[in-house]
């Protein structure tokens, strides 16, 4: 029997007598040399030999190796590069049987700039790159938000941009509303402002009682000397700070920063539940539904989290765990690596820190509850949408499209994703409308352009359409010649076995009198009260919020624009320092060669460049 014939046990048991006791990664393939599972090994001969038995596995593992056609293997000097090799891996290739962690957004921080004398605080996300002190993750963008909100209040600190700042003549509607000091008009000098901004940093370090009880002292002090309107602002401001510890939630004395991470799974399907500590606060939580691989067990769900979980933000100093884990050395290794400092990882038995992870359990096992129940309908409505439509079966993926543009201008496309657990966020796409010979508000155009960039590159990048990125159903916002439209830019593409419908307005225009479009059928309508016409409103509504955020934050963007963002070499900061120095962008267009070479930070070479770009010739 050859390599190529052997299957199962027998192929697995063919590459023992090659393999070292060396630490790796191995990969388990198919028949079409598609990567089936990535695993680690301390061990890569002893690790392969247990997949080489013929009985003893889980029902999920006995599938596994049904189904391996090859291996491949890397071997590593250490087991901690093993780990990091096999979380690459896995993020990169999308096994079928690894747990896959589908949510990779970035946490929100709060910053509290010092690229100005007087600091900005403000929410952050993103790399760390600008001067100041950043505190966080938070749990969403809402968390930091409020957080924002109550510490304005308390603190007075201004968010506002620098050139907001520099531009200022009066105070605005946030120090009439005790919101700010206003020091952009000079009612609070450098010294006081950074007092406040000293405050605000010991609170968000967690020094909350040392910050409540100086406040009480200024306000009796304030009413001993009978100024009786700065004691009730010092009041106001220690009942918003005393507000921002009580919307905090859990606030652990005995843990001043860490994760706790609980896990709960049920009828295969997983909910991670991650609460965030720092300066033994609460900053919120935020709950996760990785891909299980066909039915892990939970310590190999938990590591596979972690590692993915870790792999683009900064781990803290102590993890808490609602299940061991089977590598918790390598794993504690690897994120300490990353840290550049200790990490702990522990699975606490009783105690204030059992209680944080019982609580996060708790959450996470309701949160799973809800999705399974919201997954059940979705199920319904997407078999409702099928007999619809006469599709062949229920749609795994659906894409939405939508253009926003006003006459023309800052056009960008829309692309959302849904499919059996709901709306699928991290799958949403923005299109910037590049094309130059377009007529402005040419919908056709713009469509023919996403598409055809959305369908070259899958093509491109999936030709055999053996990941879950292609779609069952496209819907478009329009009618007959949408459609029509859609159809001869498929036909184009060689992608002509997707369905097309076309969702149009009826001819009152009205929500609920809806016309459907498939390509040689009549239009149609639903019923009123069908729970599938509900649905596809639903898809429609969420593309158009889409692609009118994403042409707002476009044309906010091009409204902020200066002729500065085009001079070679000039970056962020430059464009600060000029703009401090001359006050606007046109008077840096019309200064001399000696007034570019006065600016603190502009080389003589860059005010060259700077005057060249705006004086050619001269």
């Amino acid at each position: 029997m050859t390599g190529e014939a052997l299957q199962g046990h027998a192929v697995i048991q063919s590459y023992l007598k090659s393999l070292t006791a060396q630490p790796g990664v191995y990969r388990m393939l198919d028949a079409e040399g598609r990567v089936l599972y990535v695993g680690k090994a301390r061990n890569l001969k002893a690790r392969v030999s247990n997949y080489a038995r013929p009985a003893g596995h889980s029902a999920r593992i006995a599938r596994m190796i049904h189904a391996t056609r090859s291996m491949m293997f890397l071997t590593t000097r250490t087991e901690t590069e093993a780990l990091l090799l096999e979380q690459n891996l896995i993020k990169q290739l999308k096994p079928y049987f690894n747990v896959l962690l589908r949510d990779d957004k970035s946490f929100p921080n709060i910053l509290v700039s010092h690229e100005h004398a007087f600091a900005q605080i403000k929410k952050h996300r993103g790399a760390k790159k600008e001067k100041g002190n950043y505190y966080g993750p938070f749990a969403s963008a809402g968390a930091v938000g409020r957080t924002l909100n109550q510490l304005q209040k308390v603190f007075l600190l201004r968010n506002c941009s620098d050139a907001v700042f520099q531009s200022r003549t009066r105070p605005c509607l946030l120090y009439q509303i005790k919101r700010c000091s206003a020091p952009c008009v000079g009612f609070i000098d450098a010294e006081g402002y950074g007092a406040l901004v000293a405050d605000a940093e010991r609170f968000l370090q967690g020094k909350t009682t040392e910050v409540q009880a100086q406040l009480a002292g200024q306000m009796a002090a304030a009413s001993e000397a009978l100024e009786f309107e700065r004691a009730a602002a010092l009041r106001d401001r220690i009942k918003a700070l005393t507000q921002v510890q009580s919307a905090q939630g859990i606030n652990p004395r005995g843990v001043a920063e860490a994760d706790v991470v609980a896990l709960h799974l049920e009828g295969g399907q997983a909910c991670v539940q991650v609460f965030f500590i720092r300066a033994n606060q609460s900053w919120g939580n935020r709950d996760f539904y990785p891909k299980t691989g066909s039915g892990a067990e939970a310590p190999e769900v938990l590591e596979a989290f972690l590692g993915q979980f870790y792999a683009d933000k900064e781990p803290p100093r102590l993890i808490l765990l609602s299940h061991p884990i089977e590598d918790e050395d390598l794993m504690t290794a690897l994120l300490s690596e990353r840290a550049g400092r200790r990490v702990e990882i522990a699975v606490p038995q009783r105690g204030e820190k059992a209680e944080l992870v019982e609580n996060a359990a708790r959450n996470a096992r309701e949160s799973l509850a809800r999705k399974m129940s919201e997954s059940a309908a979705q199920s319904k409505l997407l078999e409702g949408l099928a007999d619809a439509f006469d599709l062949d079966g229920p749609p795994r993926r659906i894409e939405v499209y939508d253009n926003s543009h006003i006459m023309g201008t800052n056009a960008v496309g829309g692309m959302v994703v849904a499919g059996p657990e709901g709306f699928v966020k991290s799958q949403y796409r923005k299109f910037n409308i590049k094309g130059t010979e377009l007529t402005p508000g040419d919908d056709f155009g713009m469509m023919k352009e996403v598409l055809t960039r959305r369908f070259q590159r899958l093509l491109k990048e999936d030709p055999d359409r053996s990941t879950e990125a292609w779609p069952d159903l496209l819907l478009i916002d329009g009618g007959a010649g949408q459609v029509s439209a859609v159809m001869e830019i498929m036909e184009d593409l060689g992608v002509e076995d997707i369905a097309v419908i076309g969702v149009a307005k009826g001819v009152d225009r009205d929500a609920g009198k809806e016309e459907f479009h498939r390509p040689g059928k009549s239009p149609f309508a639903l019923p009123h009260n069908s729970p599938v016409l509900y649905f596809v409103q639903r898809l429609r509504d969420e593309a158009h919020r889409w692609a009118i955020g994403a042409h707002r934050a476009k044309r906010a963007k091009a409204v902020g624009a200066t002729p500065l963002d085009e001079v070679p070499g000039v970056g962020a900061a430059r464009k600060r320092a000029l703009l401090r120095h001359f006050g606007s962008a046109k008077a840096v267009a019309r200064a001399g060669l000696e007034d570019l070479k006065a600016v603190e930070g502009i080389s003589a070479a860059t005010a060259q460049v700077i005057h060249d770009f705006f004086h050619p010739g001269q």
